[in-house]
């Protein structure tokens, strides 16, 4: 009988495979250092941003595309009204937001002690005189009832195209953030009614007329032909900016974020959503 060739002894094949295994990693660890540093991956970083519902969706829905694009991912967050970004901001439950202007922003700073910075205009929408009932301003009896917003800055902007319009007169040196007590004349003796800058617009059934912001005019269903005044466009203080946690501003996603915006792409977008009421400001 012809005699089996014997297997290879158990021990030997584990040291041969180990001998290879570890010529193996000795090769790649000499490929490796050969080949230099390797920079590391970017983990992708999902960024949160506060933005106010309506109109604005659709334009951040082309920021969202363009975002992508540089290698950034965005995740809107929809609000209803103006307190709420700056507080999801400053708990860090968003990372950003975009809605409001300057004197709105150092006002939430005086009163809440925000840490908050501007770091990208977006658009400005100037505040306008609206009316269902009147056609113009001269039509507007004495005694009218007038809206306008109640918080601190958006009502200081209201009063001024009051004032431009000669239906009230400041108090000499009084600044941006104006209010009833700062009135010192009111020839036409008009009642102006503050109300919360989401109501305003849509009590405008209720009132003569109403300084409303562009945003929530649209929302009440509000028109260019109803506005029958509106603020100066031209150094105009209050454009719209993306605002971060301050701290953050100089992160790289930042700039991204910003360019993500400032862009043809997104003017277009923003153009055919606003259709003239709002003006990009970048």
């Amino acid at each position: 009988m012809t005699e089996l060739p014997k297997a290879p002894n158990l021990l030997s094949r584990l040291i041969t495979r180990r001998t290879g295994l570890a010529a193996l990693f000795a090769s790649a660890v000499t490929l490796a250092a050969l080949a230099g540093p390797q920079p590391a991956v970017a983990e992708a970083k999902v960024i949160k941003v506060g933005i106010i519902s309506g109109e604005d969706e659709d334009v951040w829905r082309v920021v969202t595309q363009e975002a992508d694009k540089r290698g950034l991912k965005i995740e809107t967050v929809v609000f209803n009204d103006y307190t709420q970004p700056n507080e999801a901001l400053e708990r860090g439950e968003i990372d950003a937001n975009a809605f409001q202007h300057k004197p709105y922003l150092d006002n939430q700073i005086a009163t809440q002690s925000y840490h908050i910075v501007p770091v990208g205009y977006t658009g400005v929408w100037p505040i306008g005189l609206y009316s269902k009932k009147h056609a113009k301003v001269a039509d507007l009896p004495d005694g009218a009832i007038i809206g306008v917003p109640n918080d601190p800055s958006n009502e200081g902007r209201a009063l001024r195209v009051l004032e431009n319009e000669k239906f009230i007169k400041l108090k000499e040196g009084t600044g941006i953030l104006a209010t009833t007590a700062d009135i010192v004349e009111n020839p036409k003796n008009i009642e102006i009614k503050e109300l919360d800058a989401g109501i305003v617009g849509r009590s405008i059934d209720d009132l003569d007329a109403a300084v409303v912001n562009t945003d929530w005019a649209l929302k009440s269903g509000l028109t260019p032909e109803n506005r029958i005044a509106q603020e100066p466009i031209v150094d105009n203080p209050y454009r719209n900016f993306i605002a971060v946690k301050a701290g953050t501003e100089n992160e790289p996603w930042v700039k991204t974020l910003v360019e993500s915006y400032q862009n043809q792409t997104v003017k277009a977008e923003f153009d055919r959503v606003y259709k003239g009421t709002g003006l990009s400001a970048y």
